[in-house]
This record gives C-alpha cells, sequence and structure tokens, in this order.
C-alpha cells in the first residue's frame, strides 16, 4: 500500500478509482466534517478537498503523516501555501480541468451584458418590449484586456479568437507568452486601450482589493468589467460607483467579496448590486460544468501518478 487518501468534499470517481488503482488507500467521505477531519487526519498521508473548508495550520499540524494535498479545483487559495511549504507537503490542483469551463463562462457574462440578454429578458416577462433601450455592441473590433494569462486567462483569449476582437494580456509574474489569441501588453496599455475588462488572478496579499475607485479611474475608455477569479480582489462598492458613473457599462460577476448566503445577504452593498440591470450575478460556478466535475478529478489522479 502507497499510503492513505481522506477525501473529504464531492469529487468525481475518478480519482478514488484511480488513485486505487496505484495502491492507495481511500476513504471517501464527502459529508465529513472539519472537527471529525481533524480527529482522524493524522492517520492520512494525503488528503483531497475542493472548497469545503480551509486547509490551515491547524490541520495540517493535526496530520504528522500528511505528504499532499490535492485541491479539486485551479486556486490554492483555501490552503495555507507558505505553512504547506515549511511542512514539506506537496499541493497538487487541477487548472487544466475546468479551464474550458471557466473560459466559455466568461464569454457567455460578456456576451450576456454587451446584449443586454438579462435586462431584455427580464423586461419582456414583465410586459415591456423596448427594443431601442436594449440596444447592443458588437465584440468584433474592441479591445479586451486580460489581467492574469494562466491556464484561465489563456482560455477565455482561445475562446474569444472568432469575435474578431484584440486582445492583449498583462501578467505581472510571466514575460513573452504573446500567443495566437493574445498579445503581451503592460498595465497601462490594458488601462488605455481596453474596451473589456477580465480578472483571471490569484487572490493574494498584493492583489486582494486591487480593483479599487483609484485603479479604475485612470481607465480611459468605458468598459464591460467580468470577473471570474475571486471575489476579493474587486471592490464590490468601487464596481457599483463605476456603474453609477457609467464607466462600467454593465460587469459579470461569477465571484463576490462574500458568496453564500445568508453571509452575503447580509452585506451593505447586496441590495444595491443585486437591483443592477447593469450587473449578471453567478454563484461561482465558472469552472463548475458536468465535465469539468469530471476533467478536474482525472487530472488530479494524473498528478497522483507522478507523485513521489
Amino acid at each position: 500500500m502507497k499510503g492513505k487518501i481522506l477525501i473529504v468534499d464531492d469529487l468525481h470517481p475518478a480519482f478514488k478509482n484511480r488513485a486505487v488503482q496505484l495502491g492507495y488507500e481511500v476513504d471517501d467521505l464527502p459529508k465529513i466534517t472539519r472537527a471529525e477531519t481533524l480527529a482522524a487526519i493524522a492517520g492520512y498521508d494525503g488528503i483531497a478537498v475542493r472548497t469545503k473548508f480551509r486547509i490551515d495550520k491547524e490541520l495540517m499540524d493535526a496530520a504528522p503523516n500528511l505528504k499532499f494535498v490535492a485541491r479539486a479545483g485551479a486556486g490554492l487559495d483555501n490552503i495555507d501555501e507558505a505553512y504547506a511549504k515549511e511542512k514539506g507537503i506537496q499541493l497538487i490542483n487541477a487548472p487544466e480541468g475546468n479551464r474550458d469551463a471557466l473560459g466559455e463562462h466568461a464569454v457567455a457574462l460578456l456576451l450576456s451584458l454587451v446584449n443586454n440578454l438579462r435586462k431584455a429578458d427580464t423586461e419582456i416577462r414583465n410586459g415591456i418590449w423596448d427594443r431601442e433601450g436594449n440596444r447592443g455592441w458588437e465584440l468584433k473590433g474592441k479591445t479586451v484586456g486580460i489581467i492574469g494569462y494562466g491556464f484561465m486567462g489563456s482560455s477565455f483569449a482561445e475562446k474569444l479568437s472568432g469575435f474578431g476582437v484584440k486582445v492583449i494580456a498583462y501578467d505581472k509574474y510571466k514575460t513573452g507568452f504573446s500567443d495566437a489569441f493574445a498579445r503581451e501588453s503592460s498595465m497601462e496599455e490594458i488601462v488605455k486601450h481596453s474596451d473589456v475588462l477580465s480578472l483571471h488572478i490569484p487572490l493574494t496579499s498584493e492583489t486582494r482589493q486591487m480593483v479599487d475607485e483609484e485603479y479604475l479611474y485612470h481607465f480611459k475608455k468605458d468598459i464591460f468589467f467580468i470577473n471570474t477569479a475571486r471575489g476579493e480582489i474587486v471592490s464590490t462598492k468601487a464596481v457599483l460607483s463605476g456603474l453609477e458613473s457609467g464607466r462600467i457599462l454593465g460587469a459579470g460577476l461569477d465571484v463576490l467579496e462574500a458568496e453564500r448566503f445568508p453571509n452575503l445577504g447580509e452585506q451593505s452593498w447586496y441590495a444595491e448590486l443585486k437591483a443592477s440591470p447593469k450587473v449578471i450575478l453567478t454563484p461561482h460556478i465558472g469552472g463548475w460544468t458536468f465535465d469539468s466535475y469530471r476533467k478536474i478529478s482525472e487530472v488530479l489522479a494524473e498528478k497522483l501518478e507522478q507523485f513521489k
């Protein structure tokens, strides 16, 4: 036996099945609580999690035999990466598994915004037939600015390739990444030329609240804004202010500063956000399709096979 793995979240069976084939003993307990995990984790060499709870110092200290954390998704912000490194615990994630889902979702949000689909649909259901008030914009000829050109940003750019847009991308931590779908650019170019701004960066101490009123003030054009990355990167109040002033023409938000109810409903900005006809909200499902559910587990299994 290569070791024991505890699955604490709802993962596609592909991960467990391959882990068993590789010689691991796997306990698949998607309903296990954090307290129960803390009590049992000492007996495991690996833990697989999606979003149920944070893999923090307390949990890692309770797991003296822990060798790896498998995160069923792209981001690692629900894991204390620094402490895991200090403890020699390897982190495995699967951005390859949901990049297509995320890219398609970002395009769907953008198309819905530029064509007023939510507003038009709501009005018709309420007996309003307003063609002029729902006149949309064409994407062709527009410039799309992407912040972050990893798996997700590049997927969005690739999905846009048939729309006749110019895609420019900025990534602070990468250079030389221009490809057939986007041209590497500076932040100054993003701010100057973008008609659309889309975020594809992780949540870090550096990116938290990066998009605030001062940041948005510097854009030379009125923009459509897409966030499928992490909600805490953006000041929701700044977005609302931009919508009110017209600097933001529409916002597609798959992620928010506060998620899930009742927490979301308790936010001071929630009532204004949900009332805006210029906003489309989805519940952090950008990378979460029936297909990506399977692909993520397959990618994690492939990486587990490479784990030494």
